[in-house]
């Protein structure tokens, strides 16, 4: 099965599926899926982190300042 970027692509993921006609196909479908929402997770962990290293950033700048 191709790999493709992160989006839910409801068409895709029916047409994959129609597709899995034996257990070798239905299990890299299912493959697929966990290994698409585990990269979903970390790039939201990524921007996550960089929203948080960036706040610290600027916090660590403001409270530094002559005021």
């Amino acid at each position: 099965m191709p790999e493709q970027h992160a989006e839910f692509d409801y068409g895709r993921y029916r047409r994959l599926l129609a597709e899995a006609v034996d257990d070798r196909k239905r299990l890299a479908f299912i493959d697929l899926l966990i290994e698409e929402r585990a990269r979903e997770r970390l790039e939201a962990k990524r921007a996550s982190d960089r929203v948080a290293m960036t706040l610290a950033t600027i916090t660590t700048m403001l409270s530094s300042s002559p005021g």
